[in-house]
């Protein structure tokens, strides 16, 4: 080959090879021809959808996908929509997140959450809300700080706040009910004005309307209650029955469950009676206890034990001969049989059968002497005692416990 011809051809490969890879490189596919790279507009927004960020004016950071995403927006900054007319009519607020159709579609608010079908749909100026699930917090309009986790949670709220409802319509119905938590499917699903109330388990004070301040920890706990106040109910039915009662406490599976329309009640394992100013503790009726102390209880429902040391004492006096009339209760020495107390161990007290001859054979002189004997109240052993004692001011009162004695 001729050698100048050799050197004219080469240039011209080389310029070829250069235009080439120029047209490989990012800033050569950045001159391409329109159309752009779809959905990016000025301001870190993106849109992508018919009238997505439609009205968008200064706003910034936005991100709307769908039909009419963010249609309204015009200053609104760092929005996420979702879904066709997720924040549809959001105009100025910020921080907001809507993942699903009408999600947040009225909202022209902040700092809201909506993951769902129409999840805070009717939302205005509600800020700090979180709702997840088809229909949570639906109709909220103008109340602030309310979590709804679960279809239908916390649906038809519109003022109400500080709630929290996690679960399958847990306060589905509330409207303007405050301050109160509901776990679990169903649970606080008919409330709609009362506050401050607490239900975790499935179906937990879901007939509540307006009261307030109560407590259901289990499935069914409070189960029927419309309107009662203050009351605890903890396992599961506990309460269950109760409907307007108030200030009652159940602890354990279906205590208190004979509770319907009494306050002030107390049943620890136990169904207990509707009757108010009462309290039912279980497994405490015929269970021997062989040792331990006997308990008391005062006029203030303080309970506590009987000591017989001198420290707690004063005016200790002799009563000489008038102790001989305790012989006539014929204390004894015993052991309970084993199936009561395995160690057998040796006790000194009284015989149930020779406590009620010696209560028979002084009851009427008892009975004209005390001035207790129409009042209902059980004997103890000390009263015995100080009947026996012609020198005690519980003889010269005339005493009289024995009558209607429960002596085992």
């Amino acid at each position: 080959m001729n050698p100048l011809i050799e050197l004219k051809t080469t240039p011209l490969l080389l310029i070829a090879f250069v235009l080439a890879c120029l047209a490989l490189s990012p800033r050569a596919q950045a001159l391409l021809p329109p159309p752009a790279p779809d959905g990016g507009y000025p301001g870190a927004n993106t849109a992508e959808g018919t009238d997505a960020l439609f009205s968008l004016t200064s706003g910034i950071a936005n991100t709307a996908v769908g039909l009419n995403a963010l249609h309204d927006n015009t200053t609104g900054t760092h929005n996420v929509a979702v879904g066709a007319s997720a924040l549809a009519s959001n105009t100025t607020g910020s921080f907001n997140m809507a993942i699903g159709t009408d999600a947040l579609r009225d909202n022209n608010s902040n700092f809201n959450l909506a993951i769902g079908f129409r999840v805070l749909f009717m939302n205005t100026t509600g800020n700090h809300l979180t709702g997840i699930g088809a229909a949570a917090l639906r109709n909220n309009t103008t109340a602030s700080f309310n979590t709804a986790i679960g279809a239908d949670a916390l649906r038809e709220n519109t003022t109400g706040e500080d709630n929290t409802a996690i679960g399958a319509d847990a306060l589905a119905q509330n409207i303007h009910g405050g301050s109160n938590t509901a776990v679990g499917s169903n649970a606080l699903t008919a409330n709609t004005a009362g506050n401050s109330n607490t239900a975790i388990g499935a179906s937990a004070l879901p007939d509540n309307i307006s009261g307030i301040e109560n407590t259901a920890v289990g499935s069914a706990a409070l189960f029927t209650n419309v309107d009662g106040s203050h009351n605890i109910a903890v396992g599961q039915a506990a309460l269950s029955n109760n409907t307007s009662g108030s200030n009652n406490i159940a602890v354990g599976e279906f205590a208190g469950l004979a509770v319907i329309t009494s306050n002030n009640v107390i049943a620890i394992g136990v169904q207990g009676q509707d009757i108010s100013d009462s309290c039912f503790i279980g497994n405490i009726f015929n269970a021997m206890a062989p040792s331990g102390s006997a308990v008391f209880i005062d006029a203030n429902n303080r309970l506590g034990t009987i000591t017989s040391s001198r420290r707690f004492k004063e005016d200790i006096k002799p009563i000489g001969k008038s102790s001989e009339a305790l012989l006539e209760l014929k204390p004894v020495t015993f052991r309970y049989k084993k199936e009561i107390d395995p160690a057998a161990r040796s006790q000194f007290g009284l015989v149930a059968e020779e406590v009620a001859a010696f209560c028979a054979k002084h009851r009427k002189q008892l009975e004209r002497r005390s001035p207790l004997r129409r009042t209902p109240v059980p004997f103890r052993f000390p009263d015995v005692v100080a009947t026996a004692l012609p020198g005690t001011p519980k003889h010269r009162e005339g005493g009289g416990r024995c009558a209607g004695s429960g002596y085992h």
